[in-house]
């Protein structure tokens, strides 16, 4: 499974990510996105990119000082959400196509299930 280092790196990487697409959206791709009228939806997925990044950095940073096979499931819940959540909402922004709609509540299931193993996490941790 994950471990910090590579938690670290892959939130660090997302981060990344997030400000291009954040940065692409609101100069290149704006026409675009308000022709289409998904706008709102682009910056939706930047949002939720944001937050599950700095979650996903936070588990890393946890994963250092407490062990255990839920912190390590939810990181991988958390980016296999925003994959699907936030990834869905940049193709049917971008593209205008509704054929990824499906996917867009899976991976809010999947941010659902990283934030329940997280809190499952800390509420288990015996160390101090």
């Amino acid at each position: 499974m994950i471990n910090p280092r590579q938690t670290l790196a892959i939130a660090s990487f997302s981060g990344l990510i997030a400000v291009m697409l954040g940065a692409f959206g609101a100069h290149a791709l704006k026409s675009l996105l308000t022709q289409y009228g998904r706008l709102e939806t682009y910056e939706l997925a930047v949002r939720y990119h944001f937050y599950h990044t700095l979650a996903l950095l936070a588990i890393g940073l946890l994963m250092e000082r407490i062990s255990g096979k839920s912190l390590r499931a939810s990181a991988v819940a958390m980016l296999a959400g925003m994959i699907l959540f936030s990834g869905s909402l940049y193709v049917l922004a971008i593209f205008n196509t509704t054929v990824v709609v499906f996917i867009t509540p899976v991976g809010g299931v999947f941010l659902i299930c990283g934030w329940a193993l997280l809190f499952y996490s800390v509420l288990t941790n015996k160390s101090n």
